[in-house]
């Protein structure tokens, strides 16, 4: 009788490992599109702002950032919208959404911070050097977040763009320098981010 609830123990630890590795698998499958969605629009919106900051020479165009999420997350509603099943909502779903609720905090912060620091910075040179290097911190956290989702979702795919990303990235930015190019750092993140979307994709069909 031990032995058979034993058995009994062994093999519920075992369905549940079953169902964890399902659902992972399920979310890197449905999260391939937004993997999608958002490299493209990342891409789009950099290149946009690119070459209205490089032919107008006025880096206000920058405020068309804050377009992005209100079309990202418009696209999503209607993705999630038209897919036959729910979207599953597990501890590992709910730890991804954590991750880039985080990053979104922390970029919306170090934006504000350097925006106040230029303001009332007392030294001017010291200002335009940290607004140079605001894409470069974003780049970073971006990357950061999507190796911390590929570790949660045990996919070396998305791990390792993560990685290319943040650290590729931060890497570009001292060859780019402090201008306008700067903006292709997020084009390099967005095509990074879209073709992750189509590898996975791809290994889950």
């Amino acid at each position: 009788m031990e032995q058979n609830k034993e058995m009994t123990a062994q093999e519920s630890l075992a369905l549940i490992a079953r169902t964890m590795d399902s659902n992972r698998k399920d979310i890197i499958r449905k999260g391939g599109k937004y993997f999608i969605l958002w490299g493209c629009l990342l891409t789009i919106f950099s290149l946009l702002i690119y070459f209205l900051w490089k032919t107008t020479e006025s880096g206000a165009w920058n405020n068309l950032w804050f377009v992005m999420p209100i079309v990202g997350y418009g696209l999503g509603w209607l993705l999630k919208r038209n897919e036959e099943t729910e979207p599953v909502q597990n501890d590992v779903s709910r730890t991804i959404g954590n991750i880039w609720s985080a990053f979104g905090i922390f970029a919306c912060s170090v934006a504000v911070v350097v925006l106040l620091y230029s303001k009332f910075g007392s030294s001017a040179i010291g200002a335009i050097v940290a607004g140079a290097s605001l894409s470069a911190q974003i780049v970073l956290l971006f990357g950061l977040a999507e190796t911390i989702s590929g570790v949660v979702l045990k996919n070396l795919t998305i791990k390792m763009a993560g990685f290319i990303t943040g650290i590729g990235g931060l890497a570009t930015y001292y060859f780019v320098g402090a201008n306008e190019e700067q903006m292709l750092l997020f084009t390099f993140a967005g095509i990074v981010l879209a073709a992750t979307g189509l590898i996975v994709k791809r290994q889950y069909k």
